[in-house]
C-alpha cells in the first residue's frame, strides 16, 4: 500500500517533462550561440550579457549564469517562487551557450550570416515553447517580469518593454552588440512562441473535482 502511493505524489508525467525541459534549455543555449556567431546582433538580454562579458573578460555563458542568479535574487521582494525549471534555466543555458560557441565560427558572407541568424531565432522559438510547455517553473527573467506586473499593477507590455529597454541600453553602453537580429528577435519571438506552444505543452491531469467546480 505504501509503495503504491509513491507514484501519485510525484508530479504528473515527470520523466517526459524533464527530458523536454533539458532538451529545450540546451537548444536555447545553442540558439543564442547561433545569433552571436551571426555577428548581426543578439537577443535583448544577450546585449547585456555580451557587454558584461567584454568588460569582465568572462565567457558569455558564465555571465549568463551570474546575471540569472542576480535576477533570481530579485524575486525575493517580489515573492515569486522558483521551480526546478527556473534553477535549471540558469545553469543549463549558460553551459550550453559556451559549448556551442566553442564549436561554431562566424561564417563568411552576409547570406550565410543571415541564415545563421534566422536559424538562431527559429530555434529559440522552438526552445522557448519546449521549456515553457513543461510547466516546471519560469525562467528568472520571465519571473522578474511577471513579478513586477503583479506587484505594480502595470501591463505585461509596458513592464516587459521597460525591462528590455533598460537591459539593451545598459548592454550597448558596455559594448554589447545591438543589431538587426536584436530587432528581428524582439518582434518575432512572441508570435513564434505563441504558434509553437500548443504543440509543446504537456497535458497534465486535472485535480479531482476541477471539472465540476468549473460548472458552478
Amino acid at each position: 500500500m505504501v509503495q503504491s502511493d509513491v507514484p501519485r505524489r510525484l508530479p504528473a508525467r515527470l520523466p517526459r517533462r524533464l527530458v523536454q525541459l533539458y532538451v529545450g534549455l540546451v537548444l536555447y543555449g545553442v540558439s543564442m550561440a547561433l545569433m552571436v556567431r551571426s555577428s548581426l546582433g543578439v537577443m535583448p538580454w544577450d546585449v547585456l550579457h555580451q557587454g558584461l562579458a567584454r568588460q569582465l573578460g568572462w565567457s558569455l555563458g558564465l555571465v549568463t549564469v551570474v546575471v540569472g542568479v542576480a535576477v533570481l535574487l530579485g524575486w525575493i521582494p517580489l515573492r515569486e517562487r522558483p521551480g526546478i525549471g527556473t534553477i535549471s534555466n540558469i545553469f543549463v543555458i549558460g553551459i550550453a551557450v559556451d559549448a556551442a560557441l566553442a564549436v561554431l565560427s562566424t561564417p563568411a558572407g552576409l547570406p550565410a550570416q543571415l541564415a545563421l541568424a534566422g536559424a538562431g531565432i527559429a530555434l529559440n522559438g522552438v526552445a522557448t515553447a519546449a521549456y515553457i510547455g513543461v510547466r516546471l517553473g519560469s525562467g528568472p527573467r520571465d519571473g522578474l517580469m511577471t513579478g513586477l506586473v503583479r506587484r505594480t499593477g502595470g501591463s505585461v507590455r509596458v513592464v516587459r518593454t521597460a525591462i528590455e529597454v533598460i537591459v539593451v541600453a545598459t548592454g550597448w553602453l558596455l559594448g554589447g552588440t545591438l543589431g538587426v537580429v536584436t530587432v528581428l528577435y524582439a518582434v518575432s519571438i512572441g508570435p513564434l512562441a505563441h504558434a509553437l506552444l500548443p504543440r509543446f505543452t504537456v497535458a497534465l491531469p486535472q485535480p479531482a473535482g476541477t471539472v465540476g467546480a468549473a460548472t458552478h
